[in-house]
């Protein structure tokens, strides 16, 4: 056991030591007034991929129409010699029209030999190998440069040649630490692979891993993307409460919480959609909001307790324009975003190019369960027909909610290709308008991908009398155990009754979105600070 204990010791001892030293090299360079952490900024004139780019633009004007080097019945001394001059020819002619660069980031790999040595910089938008001569930076400047440690970050003044393995390199002129790195990175070649950290220290993943690094640069290609469509169609992006009174707008459980200044308990809202209701009630025809929304609830694969929602409401349409509104949304982002339609995600080819399937919830149950509520009498025989498939419900659970059920447990995870799931039953959509011909279901779709839901649409209630009694049923569900259920809202039943014009609405999780657009098989993939539990301080 002691011994156990002594190999698990060294490891973290080595990692001390190795600190220390670091630190150590930070007091030296403070001793001799060269502390990076006072440096303030630092003129950056390029990106690595920029410069690397430029220098292949420059370098085929400058050797336009040059043969390649003729080998061919050379033997291998004569290939080296011939090979060599023609590197030297070719370096001599680009290094007479030089290119000049200043980058910037932080060093991930650095090779001591003697006078002259290679470091790599890496930045947000890739890396550049570095050449680090003493005669070029100074002798003083290359001593620090060879106490240097990997994760220090440093401006790189230079000029860009191809070495002879035909990578463009800056061959550097000025070499400043901008900043010492005190803590250890991970192994290079192994990065880091354990998830929690990744999660709980986002950052070092960013710095390890160039996919996570890709994802969350498309995460924000995408948001831009959503804002670009929206603008386009005329709509306006604006900003709601995030405290409120009453969260409503969907079936979830809210956070609570205080307001000292108003000595009032509030909630964190779980929903955009009544405040944005509001506005078009008051005549902003078409508004959207891309915000963060909090559910307490719990955390899979899927589920966040806060994540980004993207609602928007357009006054004169319906549901049918809410379902060409998403599949053109959900088509032009991918096509801008991932430069194609085709979208592979796990071992599947989701198609967004083509038109998305259509299909009520009734027919869907009856397609893949083979029970049509068409033909189901009412609640009993509802409830008889979920005990014989083995399908568990509560007391209060009425016919739309068995249907529901029957949906969630033989339809969803077959819906692999876009598929909006339409009508649904009123029971479960408390602010949706009913079907005038048929009253027990509303107007309202679901679009589902790979088994998952990406977004939910209605043609908005706006009878103020038809929501209130929808908010009464909310609240008796509530009474009877339904943790999840509305609660009546006073102000937005006034808004309604002021008069609310014909309305569709659509709303989707940013997060989902993203996992599919990025091929991420799990939420906390594509959020930068996921929730976690917290560490006890002795893991920390």
């Amino acid at each position: 056991m002691a011994e156990q204990n002594q190999k698990q010791q060294k490891p973290q001892q080595d990692v001390n030591q190795l600190i220390k030293v670091r630190r150590e090299k930070l007091a030296d360079l403070q001793a001799n007034d060269k502390d990076p952490f006072k440096i303030t900024k630092y003129d950056q004139t390029h990106h690595t991929t920029e410069a690397k780019a430029i220098y292949e633009e420059h370098e085929a004007k400058l050797l336009a129409g040059r043969p390649e080097v003729n080998v061919e019945g050379l033997d291998e001394q004569q290939k080296k010699d011939a090979i060599n001059a023609d590197y030297n020819e070719r370096r001599e002619i680009m290094d007479a029209s030089p290119i000049h660069v200043s980058i910037a980031g932080r060093m991930m790999f650095k090779r001591v030999m003697g006078k002259a040595s290679f470091c790599n910089i890496q930045d947000l938008k890739g890396n550049m190998q570095i050449y680090v001569a003493r005669d070029s930076i100074g002798q003083d400047s290359y001593a620090d440069f060879k106490k240097s440690d990997i994760g220090d970050i440093f401006g790189v003044k230079g000029y860009l040649f191809r070495t002879k393995t035909g990578e463009i390199s800056i061959h550097a002129e000025e070499m400043t630490m901008l900043s010492k790195s005190l803590q250890i990175l991970p192994e290079k070649f192994h990065g880091l692979t354990d998830t929690d950290t990744r999660y709980r220290q986002r950052y070092v993943d960013l710095i390890m891993n160039k996919e996570s690094k890709e994802t969350f640069i498309k995460r924000s290609q995408i948001l831009s993307s959503i804002r670009r469509f929206l603008d386009g169609q005329g709509f306006m992006e604006v900003e709601t409460p995030m405290l409120v009174s009453n969260a409503g707008g969907a079936a979830a459980r809210p956070f609570e919480t205080h307001y000292n200044a108003l000595s009032e308990d509030v909630k964190l809202r779980i929903s955009l959609e009544l405040y944005l209701k509001r506005l078009i009630v008051g005549g902003l025809e078409r508004v959207y909001e891309i915000g963060r929304v909090f559910r307490n609830e719990g955390t899979d694969a899927r589920h966040n307790p806060e994540f980004t929602l993207m609602e928007l409401y357009q006054a004169y349409t319906d549901y049918y324009g809410m379902m060409d509104l998403t599949e053109n949304m959900f088509r032009t982002v991918a096509q801008e975003v991932c430069g194609t339609t085709n979208i592979p995600y796990a071992e599947e080819m989701i198609d967004l190019g083509k038109p998305f399937e259509r299909i009520t919830m009734v027919d869907a149950v009856k397609k893949y369960a083979g029970v049509d509520f068409n033909e189901v009498a009412d609640m009993a025989a509802a409830k008889k027909l979920a005990d014989e498939h083995h399908i568990e419900y509560e007391d209060r659970h009425e016919k739309g909610d068995i249907l529901n059920l029957f949906f969630e447990e033989f339809v969803e995870e077959k819906l692999i290709q876009p598929t909006f799931v339409m009508d649904h039953p009123v029971e479960i959509s408390p602010l949706t308008k009913r079907k005038p011909e048929n009253p027990d279901y509303v107007e309202r779709f679901e679009l589902f991908i790979y088994g998952r839901e990406m977004a939910n649409a209605y043609s908005e209630l706006n009878d103020p009398i038809d929501q209130r009694e929808r908010f009464a049923a909310q609240e008796e569900a509530f009474a009877a155990g339904d943790e999840e259920a509305n609660h009546t809202d006073e102000d937005f039943l006034n808004a309604l009754s002021i008069g609310m014009p014909p309305t569709g609405g659509i709303g989707y999780g940013i997060d989902r979105l993203v996992m599919l657009l990025t091929n991420s098989p799990a939420i906390r993939d594509v959020l930068l600070f996921p929730t976690m539990k917290s560490l006890d301080k002795k893991d920390q």
